[in-house]
């Protein structure tokens, strides 16, 4: 016998000997307890750093409410349809399908998606399309190991600056990784875990020579993807020559943890130069996004907490010298300052999610979930449509306009801003799907101690094993962000006693939980992470309830942000849309140029009231449903004007003008596609 994992658990099966002497996942008994907790879940196995958390299997967790809408849309718009409306690129012709058309990364993106996508909504036709590409890429394996689009004999045209061959690349082929570790917990396929064993292999031989950057600089930067595969194999394999292996690629990988605790040479303009060139600009908005989690994926090997330090500074500086209000970072494409008309890529925000989603499993660090949820929650629903058929490349925290035009950005061909299908680069086109369905697969995690942990918060629901192989369901039934109160509805054949791992804010300093009806006593500091166990019954239900208060950060030029609970709230101005064919622009002939109350901030918007929809819509995320507005007061400002087409930059903060006072609304950041989410402050 040997143990198997299907539906991200180990399970124990009788094959033949023949098969046993053959098979290199086979695993002894010791190996399956090192390696995975009783429930079967698999955990770090020595001589890896313990990690608190871990996935389930990939289908355990199913969107409900709005969320559930969320992704259906995405099925019926650009993710369940990107073959029919590219097919040019992602088509049949494609190089992961056996194609001569592209091999690069554009394919596995959409995959990276739309396969999570597919086993979370159960989807025979969605699933039916992911499956070629995994097949392809399992049954034409090399013999050598090399997986992926078979290189052409000669060079090609020269691309980014490069005349090598691109089939060749190390970094698409990390993608894929991704793609097959989601197939396996989603399937338990053996195939996978021999492809990427021989794929290890291979790499183990070809690096030396051909290093990660070889063939093009993304895989240096992004070479943290790579070695998070190589780990989870291990995890399941015991195979000590991946340690090896792991270590070759944090070698060949982009020094994060040193450069990270360098520090600032000219902080303002160029923090983490590419080179030693005054021109050149700051880390790659998306590199960076990517690489922040690859100290903490090694340091599961290494066990220096320096790693560790170095992403604290690392997010200590981004939020110093790039930081914006909806928790990203003035970088379009290289990074250059805080100022809000500054753009954000979205990818950047679709890799930095994925980051903090593993980077929490890792640390069980809550604020991580804080800082993801501040992205799923503003961020990625701004910047794509609602009916998820266009995107921006770009967006603004302060966005007057989404028109064509020349902008304030590194990076600017004046179609950054508009909502279109390849404007900008065809890059974030590709890759947005996986934002919210890897979103919702870490709703729930694993427990090491045999639990389950919901740590980030929205509607779903979850049957997994607990307790050595018990196997529960809760439901969490929530209309958070929008509201405060999370219900968890325990459903068991038995009564089973074990922990359930729960999160409360930084933000939230009342929080409170309620067992069955009655007040449950016990500490609930802002910021950490609380673990409750119990006998649990079926029928149980644990109310965790989140008071969410109106709070203010400051930006650049000391100007002002409002939050409430994981909301960023922007000036609600109205939008006028106008086709343009393969984008849309939007307008507004509202004025945007208001300044805030700084005594009112100061008072702790004492005056400010607060609306909630009594029953939030199963499409929050739009200008028309809005689930919340806050009403203020506010001052049109009298030096902030318009630069070019967009808003200048913001004065400097506070400001005593003259001007009457008139009512603002406030609506959620990711309810917006025009919006100032960065004020200046003023006394009168």
């Amino acid at each position: 016998m040997f143990f198997n994992r299907a539906n991200g658990k180990w399970q124990i099966r009788v094959v033949s000997l023949f098969f046993l002497a053959l098979s290199p996942i086979c695993l002894s008994a010791r190996d399956q307890v090192e390696g995975s907790a009783g429930t079967g879940y698999i955990f770090n196995r020595g001589p890896l750093a313990d990690k608190p958390f871990t996935e389930l299997g990939l289908g355990s967790i199913e969107p409900e409410g709005w969320l559930r809408v969320q992704l259906e849309t995405m099925a019926r718009g650009m993710t369940g349809h990107f073959d029919e409306l590219y097919p040019e690129v992602v088509g049949k012709r494609n190089g992961w399908l056996g194609g001569d058309g592209d091999g690069w990364e554009r394919g596995p993106y959409w995959i990276d998606g739309l396969l999570p996508l597919a086993y979370m909504l159960k989807d025979n036709e969605l699933i039916a399309k992911v499956r070629p590409w995994v097949e392809w890429t399992l049954n034409h394996q090399m013999a050598d190991g090399y997986i992926g689009p078979i290189p052409f004999e000669e060079p090609v045209k020269k691309e980014v600056g490069l005349q090598k061959d691109k089939r060749r690349d190390w970094w698409p082929k990390m993608v894929m990784l991704k793609i097959l570790m989601q197939y396996y917990s989603a399937t338990g396929d053996e195939r996978v875990i021999d492809c990427m064993g021989r794929y290890f292999d291979y790499q183990l031989k070809q690096l030396p020579d051909t290093p990660l950057g070889n063939w093009t600089y993304w895989g240096n930067r992004r070479g943290g993807d790579n070695l998070m595969a190589v780990l989870w194999l291990y995890n399941i394999t015991g195979d000590k020559q991946l340690l090896k292996l792991a270590e070759l690629i944090h070698e060949q990988t982009w020094p994060y943890t040193e450069e990270f605790l360098k520090g600032q040479q000219i902080p303002l303009h160029r923090p983490w130069r590419l080179q030693n060139s005054s021109e050149t600009p700051g880390f790659h908005c998306v590199n960076l996004a990517q690489g922040i989690k690859e100290p903490v994926i090694y340091y599961q090997l290494d066990k220096d907490g320096k790693h560790l330090r170095a992403v604290d500074k690392a997010f200590a500086d981004i939020h110093k010298y790039h930081g914006q209000p909806h928790g990203l970072y003035g970088g379009d494409e290289g990074m250059h300052g805080r100022r809000l008309t500054r753009g954000s890529e979205l990818c950047t925000c679709i890799e930095m999610m994925f980051s903090l989603e593993k980077m929490l499993e890792i640390t069980g660090r809550a604020d991580y979930a804080d800082k993801l949820e501040k992205l799923a929650y503003n961020t990625l629903p701004s910047q794509i449509s609602d009916d998820f058929m266009k995107r921006q490349y770009f967006s603004q925290a302060n966005q007057i306009s989404a028109t064509m035009g020349n902008r304030d950005f590194f990076n600017d061909q004046g179609d950054r801003v508009v909502f279109g299908f390849l404007e900008g680069y065809p890059c974030c086109t590709c890759n947005m799907h996986q934002g919210w369905p890897k979103f919702v697969q870490h709703l729930w995690l694993a427990t090491k101690d045999d639990g389950l942990a919901a740590l980030v918060y929205g509607p779903s629901r979850v049957t997994a094993d607990v307790a050595g192989g018990r196997e529960v369901t809760i439901r969490q039934v929530t209309d958070y962000p929008f509201k405060e109160k999370v219900r968890f509805e325990v459903s068991t054949e038995s009564s089973v006693e074990f922990p359930l791992h729960f999160r409360v804010p930084g933000w939230c300093d009342q929080a409170s939980v309620r067992i069955n009806g009655q007040e449950h006593e016990m500490e609930l500091g802002a910021g950490s992470i609380v673990k409750l166990r119990r006998m649990w019954r079926d029928g149980d239900v644990m109310e965790l309830i989140l008071p969410m208060e109106l709070k203010c950060e400051r930006w650049v030029q000391n100007s002002a942000s409002v939050e409430l609970g994981p909301l960023v709230m922007a000036l609600k101005l109205g939008e006028k849309w106008i086709d343009k064919g393969s984008y849309r622009e939007v307008v507004t002939g509202d004025k945007w140029n208001y300044a805030l109350m700084e005594n009112e901030i100061k008072s702790g918007f004492k005056n400010w009231t607060i609306d909630r929809a009594s029953r939030v819509s199963d499409k929050p995320w739009t200008f028309a449903n809005a689930p919340i507005t806050v009403k203020a007061k506010g001052v049109l400002h009298p030096n902030w004007h318009k630069l070019g087409i967009q808003a200048g930059p913001v004065p400097w903060s506070p400001q005593r003008v003259t001007g009457s006072t008139k009512e603002i609304e406030l609506i959620p950041y990711g309810c917006t596609s025009l919006r100032i989410s960065g004020f200046p402050t003023v006394r009168k």
